[in-house]
């Protein structure tokens, strides 16, 4: 959600500015803009839509700037326009910056500054920041972004050009992501990684409340209370081409085809065998607490969610242990009811959720130990949990998860494992589960692979894609994955959709099945199938569609639906990490059809970094 990439060198700016834009784009936007010190003043340039159309907007135009920032702008304050996007400049048009998250008492600030006789022409917060520092200014620019900073509340990632200094950027963080690249006699500037590691693996990361200044000499880092920050430089693991399509027409579909790695990936080096467990070193510190736990709460938002169900009904299976889950978002607002040492698990791809980070603190503040398990190192979430673990399922680029959801799941499994055995389950029933573990890449490889040769799944989605409502029920590990099936769906083909307990659709669901109505059951073996019959019959018996995923080997199920995707048989809580595929490459190939935008859909970003 937005994004904010910054320069400072010898090199041309633009060229680096831009490409930074587009290694962006990912993560959802309606806007873009830049600007630069350019013959002795900051230039702003602005297009509403796409990357591509400021491009072309600045395509005929040689630019000798050698410092600038840019900015992807996802509306919250004001619509999408030329306007409104980012960068936001004050009255003097001396002052110009890009900003990330969102300012809770702009109305208050805008009324004191219209007192003091600024106008504004945006509907924006952002605008507020930059005209909050020409009022702060008093020959010392620095201490007026300081004193600005003070004022504002709720979050935000700031770069900042001031006319009056050309050879330095400035940023700052509270509560959105920023880092720092170090080059060679050059720095950068960005709000997430992707957007710089073709420059420099070599970075900063900005922590709560820092102001840097960047110039082609070097940086300093301050804290809004004036302290010297001495920062540690970071080398990231990313390689170029795993941020790259890599010869498939979009980043959801790679990033489907690579579950097998990524999940293989999820517990590689985590296996103890001769134990019959799993072996997560990052949880090490808190090893007695969890033995002894007896409540464990699991919060998270969207696609993590969804896999926070799963790791519900995991640990209490295998370990006995009463788990809740929470959406983080009313986790925090709700005053829960925690005790000192109670165990919080937050889930994040990103590691930068807005309410995920919120609900980690409020839980921390009340005593909780909060436990992570994120994507991004370096990241917030891993930051300031007390300790986690990483998914390693790599950079994810299309907006809709799908192999981070799945190593999410993984990791949860390893996890709900190695507590079971922690609280008495054997070291046989360990060991059984640690060989299933290491059949699930395979199997999720044969069910792409009887894809690409057969053609089930999209021969499906030609048929259904100009409907506009489905219906995904499942039970048990299923209903979770339901609820994602359907989330999928919704996410990039904008089709409606929605996923229920299967036993829950006589309780309401049920009016709306008829002949217009696809219905997708989860249909695999475990011990409520039949219940899962019983509800399919429920459907067809009133006329409606019915696409079944279910098991190798059930031909009985052929004559009471009307599709069948097959997934191979596994443990019953093993089985989410299978049945979601068809339901990932489901909601692909409908998209598809329907010609929407499936890395980047409509009003979604990949990072949600505001409320």
């Amino acid at each position: 959600m937005c994004g904010i990439v910054g320069y400072i060198g010898d090199r041309p700016a633009v060229p680096i500015l831009m490409e930074g834009l587009e290694m962006l784009e990912y993560r959802g936007y309606d806007s873009a803009g830049l600007a630069i010190w350019e013959n002795n003043k900051l230039l702003c340039i602005k297009q509403r839509g796409k990357i591509a159309r400021l491009k072309e907007l600045i395509a005929h135009t040689e630019y000798s700037a050698t410092s600038g920032i840019a900015h992807t702008r996802w509306a919250t304050h004001g619509e999408p326009s030329e306007l409104n996007a980012h960068p936001q400049m004050d009255g003097s048009k001396k002052i110009a910056l890009v900003h990330n998250g969102i300012i809770e008492n702009y109305y208050t600030l805008k009324k004191y500054l219209e007192k003091k006789g600024h106008r504004f022409e945006t509907e924006t917060d952002t605008e507020i920041i930059a005209h909050l520092i020409e009022e702060a200014y008093d020959g010392d620019f620095l201490e007026a972004v300081r004193v600005a900073l003070l004022e504002l509340e709720g979050t935000y990632g700031l770069g900042i050009l001031f006319e009056g200094e050309p050879g330095k950027v400035y940023a700052a963080r509270h509560g959105s992501p920023l880092l720092i690249g170090k080059g060679e006699g050059e720095y950068f500037l960005a709000s997430d990684a992707a957007a710089i590691i073709r420059h420099t693996n070599q970075v900063i990361y900005l922590k709560e409340k820092e102001i840097a200044c960047l110039s082609r000499d070097g940086y300093d880092i301050t804290t809004l209370d004036r302290k010297t920050v001495v920062p540690m430089v970071e080398k990231l693991s990313w390689d170029l081409h795993k941020i790259e399509k890599g010869g498939h027409d979009h980043f959801m579909l790679k990033e489907i085809y690579e579950q097998p790695i990524t999940l293989q990936n999820a517990f590689r080096g985590r296996l103890d065998e001769p134990a019959g467990s799993s072996r997560l070193n990052g949880l090490k510190p808190y090893f007695s607490l969890l033995r002894e736990s007896n409540r464990i709460i699991i919060t998270a938002c969207g696609t993590s969610f969804h896999a926070s169900l799963i790791g519900e009904y995991l640990i209490e299976e295998l370990a006995d242990i009463p788990v809740e889950v929470e959406y983080a978002s009313e986790f925090r607002y709700r005053n829960p009811v925690i005790n000192p040492g109670n165990i919080v698990f937050v889930i994040s791809q990103s590691g930068e959720t807005a309410d995920t980070l919120a609900a980690l603190r409020e839980a921390q503040r009340k005593g909780a130990v909060g436990l992570g398990i994120c994507n991004v190192v370096g990241s917030s979430i891993a930051r300031e949990t007390d300790a986690g673990v990483y998914i390693h399922a790599g950079p994810e680029i299309g907006v809709a998860s799908t192999k981070a959801f799945t190593s999410q799941v993984m990791t949860l499994n390893l996890i709900a494992l190695m507590l079971g055995r922690m609280k008495g389950m054997g070291v046989d029933r360990g060991t059984q589960i640690l060989k299933e573990i290491q059949m699930i890449p395979v199997k999720v490889a044969n069910i792409l692979e009887n894809e690409k040769n057969n053609l089930i799944i999209k021969n499906i989605a030609d048929q259904y894609y100009q409907w506009n409502n489905f219906l995904y029920l499942g039970r048990s590990y299923n209903y979770p994955v339901a609820l994602e099936g359907a989330l999928k769906l919704k996410e990039i083909s904008y089709i409606h959709a929605e996923g229920y307990p299967a036993a829950e659709m006589k309780h309401g669901p049920i009016a709306l099945i008829d002949e217009n109505m696809p219905v997708i059951f989860l249909a695999t073996d475990d011990p409520i199938y039949e219940k899962i019959i019983s509800n399919i019959k429920e459907v067809k018996t009133r006329g409606g569609n019915v696409i079944a995923v279910a098991t190798e080997g059930n031909n009985f199920i052929r004559e009471l639906v009307d599709h069948v995707i097959y997934i191979p048989p596994t443990e019953p809580f093993l089985v989410p990490l299978l049945s979601v595929i068809p339901l990932q490459l489901l909601a692909y190939h409908i998209a598809v059809n329907r010609g929407c935008d499936i890395d980047q859909p409509r009003n979604l970003a990949k990072s949600v970094t505001v409320e």
